[in-house]
C-alpha cells in the first residue's frame, strides 16, 4: 500500500526555507576558563541580529485525519513562537530567551543557543481553517488536517 507522503509537497518536504546567509563557525573546546575583564560591559539584554538559527528536528506522522507534525523545540515558549501559513506555507520562528540572569555576565559558555526556524509547502489537500497547534515541554505538536472530500451529488440538467 502507498503511503500519502504527498500530503506535503514531495519537492518541498522537509526542506527548510533559506534563512540568511550567515557563516557557521568551528568552535574550539578547551577547559581552560577566560574571565572577561572587570570593566567590560554587561551583555545585551537580548540576542545580536546575527544570532544563530537552527532548523529543528521534525517527526510528521500519518492519521486518518490528516498529519500531524512534532517538531522539538528546547527553550522556546508559547509566547515567543510564532506559527503561520501564507500561500500554502506553514512557517515556524521560535524565539529561545538568553539564559544569562539579570545583572549577570556570561564569562563561559560550551554549548550554543539559538532560534528555530523551519517551513514546509502544504499541498491543497490541507485544511488552514482547522489546523492546530499545541507546544508541551519544548515539543510543538501542528495538526493537518484533511479538507473533506465532497460528498457525489446529481447533476440538474436542462433543457430548452
Amino acid at each position: 500500500m502507498e503511503s500519502r507522503v504527498d500530503f506535503v509537497r514531495k519537492e518541498s518536504a522537509l526542506q527548510p526555507i533559506e534563512t540568511s546567509d550567515f557563516n557557521e563557525e568551528k568552535i574550539t573546546m578547551s577547559n581552560e576558563i577566560v574571565r572577561a575583564p572587570d570593566n567590560a560591559p554587561p551583555p545585551p539584554p537580548e540576542y545580536p541580529v546575527d544570532q544563530v538559527v537552527f532548523t529543528p528536528p521534525i517527526d510528521i506522522f500519518e492519521t486518518a485525519e490528516g498529519l500531524v507534525l512534532q517538531a522539538d523545540l528546547p527553550g522556546v515558549s508559547s509566547e515567543s513562537l510564532e506559527l503561520q501559513i501564507q500561500d500554502n506555507k506553514l512557517s515556524l520562528f521560535g524565539k529561545v530567551a538568553l539564559p544569562v540572569p539579570p545583572n549577570a555576565r556570561l564569562i563561559h559558555q560550551e554549548y550554543q543557543i539559538g532560534h528555530f526556524l523551519r517551513s514546509f509547502i502544504l499541498s491543497d489537500e490541507v485544511d488552514h481553517e482547522r489546523i492546530s497547534a499545541k507546544l508541551n515541554q519544548g515539543v510543538l505538536e501542528v495538526v493537518l488536517p484533511r479538507l473533506p472530500k465532497p460528498e457525489p451529488r446529481r447533476i440538474q440538467i436542462q433543457s430548452d
